[in-house]
């Protein structure tokens, strides 16, 4: 194959025909992208990988969108991430594709170095977290997610027990709306703090004996672990809107116990 005189200029632009279905598309794009980014935190700058998803809205007379370009402004994109870097990001991804709405989403493992209650011996603790970052009609907003593993012992089960109480690891999700900058680390703090007890990579005897012991002096319902959250968020002036679940992975049931509060508008 001839490729000598092969150029942008000379072949056809398939993806900017026209359509003459007239039907819009709400959101087409790219996801299942694996890249190193980094992040902002209260610590500094962290180094992750990120699952990524960028969509725009297509209108009705669009035959396609051009796929390459969100992975070129992934490319010229390296601010780490926060509330401001993923709001130009989506900016720079709408005037690029010629859109009027988008959505962009980042999901990546984030550590926090913990030390244990005790002995203070130092360890990671991995948390999920995702961004979503859309924008509609002119308005840009950004979903800060984070999953937290916590520890909850339930209140009925040690009053109605001779001695012990029943215990298990929960999943609190705390999505927050963002008016400001929310650490990460103050989002992860506020899941923790709801819980019977929080968690650690690492624990000596002397940790477990304080956890076991901490949990059972501070039971919880997962009706009292997204009401917790709830009054910590309602307090944080970065916060406009969000959704709290919790998630209790019960360890005398097969099923879990779940409990969700929303407030104020996610969309």
């Amino acid at each position: 194959m001839n490729t000598k005189n092969l150029s942008n200029n000379n072949l056809p632009d398939v993806q900017s025909s026209m359509d003459p279905r007239n039907i819009a598309i709400e959101y087409v794009g790219v996801r299942g992208i694996e890249l190193p980014v980094t992040v902002s935190s209260a610590n500094g700058v962290q180094p992750t990988v990120a699952q990524i998803g960028m969509y725009v809205a297509l209108p009705a007379e669009h035959k396609g969108t051009h796929m390459s370009r969100f992975l070129g402004l992934l490319e010229s994109h390296a601010k780490p991430l926060c509330r401001d870097t993923l709001v130009e990001l989506i900016e720079d991804m709408l005037k690029t594709l010629e859109s009027d709405a988008g959505r962009i989403d980042f999901e990546f493992p984030f550590f926090v170095k913990k030390s244990a209650p005790v002995s203070h011996l130092e360890s990671l603790m991995n948390y999920r977290v995702h961004y979503k970052v859309e924008s509609k009609g002119g308005v840009n907003w950004v979903i800060q997610t984070v999953t937290v593993p916590v520890t909850s012992l339930c209140p009925c089960s040690k009053e109605i027990s001779a001695y012990g109480a029943h215990n298990q690891r929960s999943h609190v999700t705390i999505s927050a709306r963002l008016k400001g900058n929310l650490s990460l680390e103050q989002q992860i703090r506020y899941a923790e703090e709801s819980a019977s007890c929080e968690l650690w990579s690492r624990l000596k005897r002397v940790d477990e004996k304080y956890v076991t012991e901490s949990a059972y002096e501070n039971p919880k319902f997962v009706e009292d672990l997204v009401r917790d959250v709830a009054v910590a968020l309602n307090k944080d002036s970065n916060v406009e809107a969000y959704c709290v679940q919790a998630e209790n992975f019960e360890s005398i049931h097969n099923h879990s116990a779940y409990a969700q509060i929303t407030k104020g508008s996610m969309d």
